[in-house]
């Protein structure tokens, strides 16, 4: 018999009853039901129950057992008493009557328990992550993770794309976050960046020939916290096509993510035949560039109900043609204590607060806005909206580009008050026509909006001719259920037309050949068109598994202060260290 183990803690079946086995694992956990022994011995691949009783030869030892001791136990495969079958198990059919023990492996008291799934600090289970890592849903997710990866690759190679290693030490790209910078001991003075993307390196593949890339890549930003993402580092499923347009993208990479997220939805619908929403059209519907679709409420505006109205405060706004007034429906929201609980969350959102109409019985609008704006404008809005008696609209005015982000907020607190959101599905979309560029207020310049090796529509003349806040991109996000899960686009691939567009956002030509002087060199010699994209693994996992937060499905995450608590790490580095690097600390002033 091999020394640990004859069969796995998740192998052993009806028949196996009577055969010796030998089983090593984690004591998961000890009962003792009238002096005898039962314990459930657990490895990777699931738990089988164990028994001893005052005869067994091994019974003394057993008694000693703790939680998570690894242990290695022979038996005989017996079938369990009738009515204590575990139909939860794979194995709970059988038990093993323990005739020989060995541990292998004692455990000191546990710093936070293994054995079922109640909250604990997450700066201790970070800390003790091997042990956190042992729970039964983390464990799962993690291999959930593994096999989505599998699901990629596989249907990635289907679709005909190769698979590349890219570099992890290269230069500095404005990506839009910081750099993570590596000094270079050889060249004093001069620092390696770990990517942001591979992007750069993707485009020089197509520049070489090589036609379809894909890579399940990390890459790393040195950005504050965020909810919906890692800090330092994360994984993209990471893409890029040679001689395509922005439908060929769509076509390639659609029946990939449906794919993988039909494998994985525990049979909950999945969008096929995504529906293609530009970016302003989805502003204006859902007050998001990442909609979540299970929430059937669509904004509409309503300016022209309170143009003139009684309404002054609205009115007044009117008179600026920028200004608009949004509806945001609520079905079913129509009581006045409902009402005044969204009102208070907004002033909560740093807001004035939240104007409303609710509709009675027979359809009468009641409220403040309703008095003010009178009968007739009430039922018309109401009528706009295709609202009834019970229901409540919100309303929100000003300039769109300054309140939309906000609207959207409020959508979403509706559909989740009002539960007016499926949440047992996964609604995907295209969201396309992206803005090239944006006004950055706090640097009083146009800056990209998204990605800046994207092509323009329009081109080169667009870039010469238009507004460059008015100029739209072959860019596009994919959403799911609220989360932007990937994001791309048509690359420009012409060296006229990327000057131009880096100038445009305060870059000059000889920065932009510093600073991508391999990508600038490659377009001279015969640059195919190519686009691609980028899809979040860590999210699309996360959704998955069912839940919100991300180091659920990650290994060895650090901490939302971007610490590794087991690794130690960041640490300081040695003087030898430094010395060899060429560099001298000058940290901040303490207190």
């Amino acid at each position: 018999m091999h020394r640990y183990r004859s069969h796995t803690c998740g192998a052993l079946r009806e028949s196996d009853i009577d055969q010796t086995a030998r089983l090593s694992g984690w004591v998961h956990r000890v009962r003792d039901h009238g002096g005898v022994l039962f314990v459930d011995l657990r490895d990777h691949y699931g738990i089988t129950q164990c028994v001893a009783d005052p005869d067994s030869p091994a019974f003394a030892e057993v008694e000693k057992f703790r939680s998570e001791w690894v242990v290695r136990i022979d038996g005989k495969v017996r079938r369990r008493p009738a009515g204590t079958d575990n139909p939860e198990l794979p194995t709970g059919l059988i038990e093993i009557y323990i005739k020989e023990i060995e541990v292998l492996g004692p455990a000191a008291e546990l710093p936070l328990p293994v054995f079922g799934e109640q909250e604990y600090p997450e700066d201790i289970r970070l800390k003790y992550r091997f042990l956190d890592l042992r729970r039964e849903k983390l464990h799962q997710n993690i291999m959930t993770r593994g096999a989505v990866v599998d699901s990629m690759r596989k249907r990635m190679k289907e679709q005909g794309f190769f698979e590349f290693q890219t570099p992890i030490l290269t230069a500095s790209s404005p990506e839009g976050a910081r750099d993570f910078l590596v000094p270079s001991r050889i060249h004093p003075g001069k620092f390696y960046a770990l990517p942001q993307a591979p992007q750069q390196y993707k485009q020089l593949l197509m520049m070489s020939g090589f036609d379809r890339y894909f890579q399940i890549a990390p890459c790393f930003r040195d950005e504050d916290p965020r909810a919906d993402r890692l800090p330092g580092e994360f994984y993209q499923l990471d893409v890029e096509m040679s001689f395509v347009t922005q439908d060929d993208v769509f076509a390639a990479m659609e029946p990939v993510i449906t794919g993988v997220f039909e494998d994985f939805a525990k049979g909950k619908p999945v969008t096929r035949n995504w529906p293609r929403i530009p970016f302003a059209e989805a502003v204006r519907k859902y007050g998001s560039d990442k909609p979540d679709l299970r929430n059937k409420i669509v904004m509409q505006e309503v300016s022209e109900h309170f143009r003139g109205s009684g309404f002054k405060v609205f009115a007044r706004m009117l008179e600026d043609p920028k200004n608009q007034v949004w509806a945001i429906p609520g079905t079913g929201g129509g009581s006045r204590a409902f009402c005044d609980r969204m009102n208070s969350w907004a002033q909560g959102e740093g807001q004035p607060g939240l104007g409303y109409i609710m509709w009675r019985e027979g359809g009468e609008g009641a409220g403040p806005l309703a008095n003010n704006i009178g009968p007739e404008r009430t039922a018309a809005i109401r009528d706009q909206l295709g609202l009834k008696e019970g229901d409540a609209a919100f309303f929100v005015a000003g300039d769109p580009e300054k309140f939309w982000k906000f609207a959207g907020l409020a959508r979403t607190k509706l559909g989740e008050e009002l539960n007016l959101i499926d949440k047992d599905r996964f609604e995907l979309a295209w969201i396309v026509d992206f803005p090239m560029y944006e006004y950055d207020e706090e640097n009083k310049k146009v800056d990209f909006s998204h990605n800046p090796f994207s092509m323009p529509q329009g081109g080169l003349d667009a870039l010469k001719s238009q507004d460059p806040l008015t100029i739209k991109a072959f860019q596009y996000d994919i959403a799911c259920n609220g989360y932007e899960i990937a994001s791309g686009g048509i690359r420009n691939h012409k060296p006229e037309a990327m000057v131009k567009a880096f100038e445009i956002a305060g870059y000059g030509e000889q920065e932009v050949v510093d600073r991508f002087g391999g990508m600038y060199r490659a377009f001279q010699y015969g640059a195919p068109p190519h686009g691609g994209m980028a899809a979040g693994l860590d999210r699309i996992v996360m959704l998955l598994c069912g839940t919100n937060n991300l180091r659920e499905i990650s290994l060895f995450p650090m901490n939302q202060q971007a610490m590794d608590l087991l690794m130690g790490a960041p640490s300081e580095a040695t003087p030898k260290q430094l010395k060899e690097l060429h560099i001298r600390t000058n940290l901040p002033a303490k207190g």
